[in-house]
């Protein structure tokens, strides 16, 4: 028998799971990283440059360990601006959208996603959420400063 959605238990969860995917650099946690995505080949999300585009979570794992556990790769702080979650009325999936100023170093030098727009979607998996997409992007007006 499953529980019935309750909106004012899951929005909290779901707000936590979308935050720890960027804020777990800080400690470099890899566990808390993970258990925020499909573990499978249906994860996917746009970067802003297709060098950093993901496909499948084997290639995540990757990309994780090549380039964010590197020592020179450093974890500084993020924010995260009007952000909205919504559910689906199963309450089986979610979706957000929000900007993200993401901060870093790499080699000692500022690394900075400053108003990335951030959308993805999530799924209720085995009774915990999970992000399955995501899509980072800079308005067209941010390159014209």
């Amino acid at each position: 028998m499953s529980v019935p959605f309750n909106l004012s238990t899951e929005r909290p969860v779901v707000e936590d799971v979308i935050k720890n995917s960027i804020r777990w650099v800080l400690t470099k946690d890899t566990a808390m990283l993970y258990n925020c995505f499909a573990q499978d080949s249906t994860l996917f999300w746009f970067s802003p440059d297709n060098a950093g585009t993901i496909s499948g979570f084997d290639s995540f794992r990757k990309l994780t360990e090549q380039l964010f556990m590197d020592p020179r790769f450093k974890g500084v702080s993020s924010e995260f601006r009007t952000l909205q979650i919504h559910f689906s009325r199963s309450g089986e999936c979610a979706w957000w959208s929000c900007y993200l100023d993401d901060f870093n170093e790499w080699d000692g030098r500022p690394s900075n996603w400053v108003n990335v727009r951030w959308t993805g979607v999530l799924e209720k998996l085995g009774g915990e959420w999970k992000i399955r997409q995501m899509h980072f992007s800079h308005a067209l007006e941010d390159f014209k400063k």
